[in-house]
């Protein structure tokens, strides 16, 4: 059984969409979320440095837009048994797996990651991985030091977030074996923090008219499979101000007999994940196209034995 991720913020990287362009059909692709954002997805994603593709608000569709650009371009009109994408990789896998089109899913994207920065804007606020120690021993320390859980991201990596003065005390509470590493992020994002933008991000989804999911969508909110589009859609207004449950994906992943786990570009994150947490399952990292080849033996693969 195949499974198709998508990686979330903080996986975006200059130059990630300069080999995709060499691509058929991706120009175009870009030029209509391009019309529908008012951002130029392509020099962000050719030519922007790091600090740049860093804001939130361009962050978001710029992952979204490159995700699907390769996961299009991948699966040739076929399709993955299951999808899951990590925080926005989730509107990447609405893309991929038919619950919306792609300026649908890219300007929902910049709609989400624009409310999120206004939000970060309005206190300061940031975010820490805490590494090692018990889980519920981190929660514990994490609550007792006045912050939120953000990201459950599998046993041993937790993600603190919450006003920055608070967490550069979180240290005084972890348990042992544990430490906090600050991460380079604008704000506390899928905590409280967040509930400024949920008003506008609930708006711009009740105008969306999903179609069904073609294979098994897992929510990350809870790492349960979503009933239908409309399902998927209701969960992601929620997913901004809820921990992401990456930890219950990977459940869910497990439990269903998954055999191969392919990340879309930028890959990494999520497949170092799967590595710690996923033992046997075949793992493929897409990046370039000059891996097509190989990604698609790999796809092949996996649903041929599923």
């Amino acid at each position: 059984m195949l499974a198709i991720v998508a990686p979330g913020q903080g996986a975006q990287k200059p130059g990630l969409l300069t080999p995709w362009l060499e691509i058929e059909g991706v120009s175009e692709a870009l030029a209509q979320a391009t019309a529908t954002t008012r951002l130029d997805l392509v020099a962000l994603g050719t030519k922007a440095d790091a600090d740049t593709i860093r804001d939130t608000a361009i962050a978001q569709p710029l992952l979204v837009a490159v995700g699907l650009v390769a996961g299009v371009t991948l699966l040739q009109g076929g399709h993955g048994d299951v999808y899951a994408g990590h925080s926005v990789g989730e509107l990447t896998v609405a893309g991929l797996s038919g619950i919306l089109s792609y300026p649908a899913a890219v300007k929902l994207a910049a709609r989400r990651g624009r409310e999120m920065a206004e939000a970060a804007d309005l206190a300061a606020t940031g975010m820490s991985a805490v590494l090692g120690g018990d889980q519920d021993a981190v929660v514990a320390a994490i609550t007792a030091a006045g912050l939120e859980v953000a990201n459950y991201n599998g046993p041993g990596q937790i993600v603190a977030a919450g006003e920055l003065a608070k967490l550069d005390h979180l240290r005084q509470y972890l348990p042992p074996r544990s430490r906090a590493v600050p991460l380079a992020v604008a704000g506390a994002f899928h905590t409280s923090f967040m509930v400024p933008a949920l008003a506008v991000l609930a708006a711009a989804v009740d105008v969306l008219e999903p179609g069904a999911p073609h294979g098994i969508v897992l929510s990350n909110l809870d790492g349960a499979a979503v009933t239908s589009g409309a399902d998927l859609l209701a969960r992601l207004v929620p997913q901004i101000t809820h921990p992401v449950r990456w930890d219950l994906v990977l459940q869910s992943l497990e439990a269903l007999g998954v055999t191969g786990l392919l990340e879309l570009p930028p890959a990494g994150t999520l497949t170092a994940i799967a590595k710690r947490h996923l033992p046997g399952v075949e793992l493929f990292q897409l990046d370039r196209p000059d891996q097509l080849d190989a990604a698609r033996a790999f796809c092949a693969r996996h649903q041929a034995a599923a």
